[in-house]
């Protein structure tokens, strides 16, 4: 496979970066990575990052602009506005010289402005080599809750094994479909408003894998010359090469893969070695792990990593899930199963962790996928879920006949007692893990996201400041909360920090749980949090964010071996970059939601699908933290959702009447 590599070059700069006192999910968690003022590991001077992919990657119909470099002015009066609900009076006079004297004339930032500047001269985007190696490839936690999101499909009901194996050749079918008209061009054209998306992530969904290594891990693409042609399919812990295309390029029907995914149950039904469960552990771990089994065993191991690693995706069938406590719904319960697999004792070693897409079906209707984060951000995702779920409910039952199909062809895995030690003590990790989490996957059935398109007001805002309200209603403060906005609309553009706690956001929230305060003060001060919140948005899509530009200038300040400025150390920036909400629409045409860790042990993640006429919610905290609880964030949400519903329609019908 070829990909994503690390290479020495005397003209490359040094990155330095806080590794050892990181939150949560990746891609937010640079944002308060980077506000640490400990900088606990030095990459080398050589060392860089690019993409240089071989995958076949769709073209692009449309020229896009580069990534912006925003004003420096610009970017400061945003951090300060977006600092002062977490600061005091004396400490908020701290932070305006801080910043007053970080912007002044001939100062630090002006100089790390124009280096910063002079950098995207030269790049196709400033932002991106960095944004890869910081938040993914050097990231050194595990990926399994802290960085690769699940993404629960509806939920399904099966009568029987035929019914379960059945829905997973069909979820084969439509993902192969799916594929070949990314591969033909065939996939339209993504827009913002008028404004037409960089389309390469579909391109880097298939085929990919993320190979542990230090310091840096490799994002591998598939070979375009020898595309692979198979999947793999985990059972048991058990793997198997699955051909989905025959000798004329097509892809085999839904009663072929029926009868191969037969043949990998029959053919494991004793559970192999949870080899699969290191690719949970600590990138470090395993990539020591990794190295050790592929020199075993004369290369069986070897061949049966390439093997995984070139393969389209994973599909894992997993064994039943343990009993659970008769509070958690099965949604929640899916959530769970999707994002970490439950455990070492159930699924968790059921997994390959480093595959970008990995398709899963429980045995009593949980289905979805867990997904690698490194190449693509979730739209891209979501929408091929999207074309999947079509594509099973346009499926006919019929009688199935025997076919003529290939075998699945085993890859074995041979332990000595180095892995059978690395394998106990990733189980002992991921099973450590899997106790902090407490999760709560549910739909809102108030109303759905027409309820405030109908009163003139972003869907996306409104949901912002009910997660405003919710926070400030258990914990008494403003919560600084990363929301993703898409920066799709510049060549290689990933994402930017919409900032959601405002002074306005911050007003309403105190205005909403004043007793004394009138229905049309409340009205009022939730319609100016929802402006605000989506001027702010509008701005972040558009690369002028506070977040990425302070990113670009740490590092410039860190390759240059400058001093750190002061501004980096103020609790202006390191509170509001501070995240202790996570939070991100992926939106969906059907009951779906997608599910991930906080930033913060001390945080809320909550990942949100706007319906029509309901939302869907997963929300997640970590059980060692007492202040929190997802189920009193999701009871504290569903009161404000219903609060404003009631603010809302009271002055839409006094305001009817007059």
């Amino acid at each position: 496979m070829e990909g994503y590599d690390y290479y020495s070059n005397s003209s490359t700069n040094m990155l330095r970066t806080t590794l050892s006192q990181i939150p949560s999910r990746v891609g937010p968690q640079i944002d308060y990575m980077l506000s640490s003022s400990v900088l606990a590991r030095r990459w080398p001077r050589s060392l860089s990052v690019s993409w240089h992919s071989t995958a076949a990657e769709q073209k692009q119909e449309v020229k896009l602009p580069p990534l912006p470099v925003p004003p420096l002015q610009s970017t400061l009066q945003k951090l300060l506005k977006t600092a002062k609900p977490h600061l005091s009076s004396s400490e908020l006079c701290d932070t305006i010289k801080a910043i007053e004297d970080f912007g002044k004339k001939g100062g630090i930032g002006e100089e790390l402005q124009a280096r910063l500047e002079n950098r995207a001269n030269t790049k196709r985007n400033w932002l991106e080599d960095w944004w890869l190696a910081c938040s993914y490839l050097g990231y050194r936690s595990p990926v399994v809750v802290h960085s690769s999101p699940g993404l629960v499909f509806p939920l399904q009901k099966f009568n029987d094994v035929n019914d379960r194996l059945l829905y997973a050749a069909r979820t084969i079918v439509g993902a192969l479909n799916y594929k070949l008209m990314i591969d033909n061009g065939k996939i339209p054209q993504d827009k913002q408003g008028n404004n037409p998306l960089d389309m390469i992530q579909y391109s880097r969904i298939f085929g990919v894998n993320r190979a542990p290594d230090m310091p840096l891990d490799r994002l591998r693409f598939a070979d375009p010359n020898c595309p692979p042609k198979h999947i793999t399919v985990v059972h048991n812990n058990q793997f198997f090469k699955v051909p989905v295309f025959n000798e004329r390029g097509q892809v085999l029907d839904e009663t072929q893969l029926l009868f191969m995914l037969k043949n990998v149950i029959d053919n494991s039904k004793t559970p192999g070695p949870p080899v699969g469960i290191l690719t949970s552990a600590p990138r470090d771990d395993w990539s020591k792990a990794y190295k050790e089994l592929s020199c075993i065993n004369n290369g069986v191991n070897k061949k049966s990593i390439e093997e995984i690693e070139s393969s389209l995706f994973v599909l894992a069938l997993d064994q039943k899930n343990p009993e659970m406590p008769v509070s958690m719904d099965k949604r929640t319960v899916a959530a769970l199963q999707m994002l970490h697999g439950l455990g070492s004792f159930c699924n968790s070693g059921n997994r390959w962790f480093d595959k970008t897409i990995q398709f899963i079906v429980g045995t009593h209707g949980e289905v979805g996928l867990c997904y690698e984060h490194s190449p693509a951000e979730g739209q891209p995702v979501a929408v091929m879920m999207d074309f999947i779920l079509k594509h099973i409910s346009s499926c006919k039952n019929e009688f199935v006949k025997e076919v003529t199909c290939p075998r699945p062809e085993p890859l074995p895995f041979v332990l000595n007692n180095t892995l059978e030690c690395a394998i106990k003590d990733a189980s002992r990790q991921i099973d450590s893990l899997i106790a902090d989490v407490d999760m709560k996957a549910y739909s809102f059935k108030g109303y759905g996201k027409d309820f405030p398109k109908q009163n003139k007001m972003s869907p996306d805002s409104f949901i912002q400041m009910a997660m405003q309200l919710a926070f400030y209603r258990i914990h008494g403060v403003p919560a600084a909360t990363y929301e993703t906005a898409s920066t799709r609309m510049f060549l290689g553009g990933r994402t930017e920090t919409i900032r959601s706690c405002s002074e306005e956001s911050t007003l309403f929230c105190k205005t909403m749980l004043d007793n004394c305060a009138s229905i049309d003060d409340k009205f009022k001060s939730l319609k100016t949090a929802v402006n605000a919140h989506r001027a702010y948005t509008m701005e972040a899509s558009k690369g002028l964010g506070v977040d990425r530009h302070l990113f670009g200038l740490k590092l410039i300040a860190q390759e240059a071996n400058m001093d750190l400025p002061a501004l980096y150390s103020d609790p202006g920036y390191t509170r509001s970059a501070r995240m202790r909400i996570s939070s991100s629409q992926v939106a969906a045409s059907v009951e779906a939601v997608m599910c991930y860790g906080p930033l913060v042990p001390d945080g809320y993640a909550c990942c949100y699908n706007p319906l029509p006429q309901q939302m869907m919610f997963a929300i997640c905290a970590m059980n060692q933290c007492p202040e929190t609880s997802a189920e009193t964030y999701a009871n504290a949400l569903e009161s404000s959702l219903l609060d404003m519903q009631k603010v809302v329609s009271s002055c839409s019908n006094l305001q009817s009447k007059l």
